[in-house]
């Protein structure tokens, strides 16, 4: 392991006698041994594609920086957008809302295939940074070749599993670089949410309580993909198999806390008896969001930091019929007061263009909320 000088000062001795260290990707699985670096670490990242020199099993790890951090202060709050090639222009019309009505965050990250590098780089920006899928990946999963994908789609392949879809490398990334990334608190976002209201992300700094989307209820046996997600994750989790209806907590705007975060993945490893990520890959269908909601809804220490709500402001549609204009303002016109933004589910096909035109339309009839006010379906959870 390299150690290297860290010039950054801190109010702390011990924190000013502290030193960067970089570290495998592989040991950042081992939470236990990270704990009490990560309780240091500060909002200031940087990384290193290298290749260790030493035993096979630690070839092609990534290397990634611990840095020091105050743990008293107040800690903003990060934004995360896996994404990909294909929805390139519904992720530039997420960055542009977020530009125009997102406040009070740190940094917001878009987490892409390597290949998709050169696509999103005209993102970067002070507020943005743009980090590629390999930077939280272990050295064994790989993206298969472009003439394997299909329809853009990219699949990623490894000896230790069937190959795994765009979709659960991206819900894999979440987890991974919520874990990684210098924040304490994070705001998820993907690709297809667009804001059309001011939101301001101060109330939900670290140490505040965060949302927790939960919905009691609302699996049923008919919903089949929701219903096989409610089963997997009690069993990465070591739960008992719940009776439906279940509780959901898949939606839009959703946030995480870190260590509760890096608690869940710990505990996916320990029920497997493997590396969370491996555990995921071989699991195949799972959702973040639902091992997120149902490991907090079972843990106590990590309900305390959660509010939970019905709500996350987001005016959602997740149906497969593409949306017309005049659709698409039906709904944006039955926005509540307290939603702040709205999203057609990707795999609808609506086109850009049309929910760019519907959003500049419906803006000035949507009675813009006081700054002062805080939404009625948020404030609730906080």
């Amino acid at each position: 392991m390299r150690v290297r000088s860290c010039n950054i000062r801190s109010r702390a001795v011990q924190q000013r006698r502290m030193c960067l260290t970089w570290l495998p990707h592989r040991k950042l699985t081992n939470f236990e041994m990270l704990r009490w670096r990560w309780a240091y670490s500060a909002p200031i990242l940087l990384f290193l594609n290298t290749k260790k020199q030493g035993p096979p099993e630690t070839d092609d790890s990534v290397m990634i920086p611990n840095a020091v951090r105050d743990p008293d202060e107040m800690n903003p709050v990060a934004l995360l957008t896996p994404t990909y090639g294909r929805d390139l222009e519904l992720c530039t019309l997420l960055c542009e809302s977020v530009d125009r009505h997102v406040s009070s965050f740190s940094k917001h990250y878009l987490l892409v295939p390597d290949s998709d590098l050169p696509l999103f780089s005209r993102f970067e920006s002070e507020r943005r940074t743009v980090l590629p899928a390999s930077q939280f990946l272990p050295g064994w999963l790989r993206p298969l070749p472009s003439i394997f994908q299909r329809k853009r789609r990219q699949y990623w392949w490894s000896l230790r599993a069937k190959p795994a879809s765009g979709w659960h490398v991206q819900q894999i990334l979440k987890i991974a670089a919520a874990i990684a990334l210098p924040h304490r608190r994070y705001c998820i976002l993907d690709s297809d949410v667009v804001f059309f209201r001011d939101f301001d992300l101060s109330r939900f700094e670290y140490p505040n309580s965060i949302p927790l989307l939960s919905m009691p209820g609302m699996v049923t046996p008919d919903q089949v993909n929701h219903s096989r997600w409610v089963d997997t994750s009690h069993q990465l989790l070591g739960l008992p198999r719940p009776s439906l209806p279940a509780s959901d907590f898949i939606g839009h705007i959703i946030f995480w806390d870190q260590e509760t975060t890096r608690a869940m993945a710990a505990k996916i490893a320990a029920i497997a008896k493997r590396d969370w990520i491996e555990a995921l890959c071989r699991t195949r269908e799972f959702s973040e969001y639902m091992l997120y909601g149902y490991f907090v809804q079972s843990d106590a220490q990590f309900a305390r930091r959660h509010s939970p709500g019905s709500r996350t402001g987001c005016v959602s549609y997740w149906d497969s019929p593409k949306l017309g204009k005049t659709e698409l303002n039906r709904l944006l016109g039955g926005a509540d007061q307290d939603d702040v933004a709205f999203s057609a589910a990707s795999f609808s096909g609506t086109p850009v263009q049309i929910i760019r035109s519907a959003i500049e339309e419906t803006r000035a009839l949507l009675a813009p909320r006081a700054a002062a006010k805080q939404p009625a379906g948020l404030e609730a959870l906080c």
